[in-house]
């Protein structure tokens, strides 16, 4: 009798030990959770913020501020979808977001194939002047965007790629190569060497170990890659106002937003509007991803 109760006082001690552990290390962590909730909210507001704006009417923009909305949460009479309609409709929105896609999709393909080739052959093939080159490639990093735009715009004249897809998408080609070759060549690089001398030993050739274990090793990286290049190319203006100028039928999103804040003035309402649906796909493609990106910033960092 006594064992069994000395066994129960025994395990209800453990118990109680355990939850003392449990609370002490969630009490010690409350003040980070609280640091980290509270960034997470400042870091949110200005987008909730235009997202509510987006759908309130003129006068209500004008004359209060979104956060006035959550005094009565549950009034859906004060939003509206007419901003939206306006925008997509009268304002040209949608040919400007269809424009945004035909130039974002190839210009995010093709300097990330382009990059796995030449990142593969930096990584694992042996040639004469090898690093010198990949030390070129990666010095590109720091020469300032704004210098080629001239004289890159004036071949594109003589050749009549100005103000099409194609002189567009070559650009953001251009651009976007120095660091996807040198993020895919340190991914590269960093891949289990045995495995590939293995592949060679049975024959396989470069291109069978490029296709066969690189890339499907690199889906992370790639996936990273893939969303800091469309995250730029989405959001560029320069780029796009020099090579394509403001025409209508080629001219992307962040062209038109930039003519709506001078052609609409006041109407604030239809310019958040016209500012989330620039902001919806850019967020569909981060969430999609989200996994391989944070498995590609921390590809590397710690050695199986």
């Amino acid at each position: 009798m006594r064992k069994n109760e000395s066994a129960e006082m025994a395990q209800t001690m453990a118990r109680g030990t355990a939850i003392w552990k449990n609370l002490s290390r969630v009490l010690a962590q409350f003040p980070l959770h609280i640091v980290v909730v509270s960034i997470c909210l400042i870091w949110m507001m200005p987008s909730v913020g235009l997202l509510i704006s987006s759908f309130r009417s003129r006068n209500a923009v004008l004359s209060s501020g979104w956060w006035t909305v959550f005094q009565h949460p549950f009034d859906f009479t004060q939003y509206t979808l007419e901003n939206y309609i306006n925008v997509l409709t009268a304002q040209g929105m949608g040919r400007a977001f269809l424009n945004s896609l035909i130039i974002t999709i190839p210009s995010t393909i093709i300097p990330i194939t382009v990059a796995a080739f030449a990142a593969y052959a930096f990584a694992w093939m042996e040639f004469p002047g090898r690093r010198t080159l990949f030390a070129i490639v990666v010095g590109l990093l720091v020469v300032p965007l704004q210098m080629t735009l001239i004289p890159i715009l004036r071949v594109y004249n003589q050749i009549g790629l100005s103000g099409t897809f194609l002189g567009i998408w070559l650009a953001h080609t251009g651009y976007g190569l120095p660091f996807a070759v040198y993020l895919l060549r340190n991914f590269f690089g960093g891949l289990p060497r045995d495995l590939f001398e293995s592949a060679f030993l049975d024959g396989a050739s470069q291109l069978t170990a490029f296709f066969r274990l690189a890339l499907p090793l690199s889906v992370p990286a790639l996936a990273s890659l893939a969303i800091f290049q469309f995250l730029w190319v989405w959001n560029d203006l320069l780029v796009a106002l020099i090579y394509l100028g403001g025409a209508e039928e080629v001219a992307p999103l962040t062209l038109k937003l930039s003519s709506l804040v001078n052609s609409l003035g006041q109407n604030w309402h239809l310019l958040t509007a016209a500012a989330f649906i620039s902001m919806v796909l850019p967020l569909i493609v981060f969430f999609s991803l989200q996994r391989y990106f944070v498995r590609g910033i921390l590809a590397g960092s710690v050695k199986g």
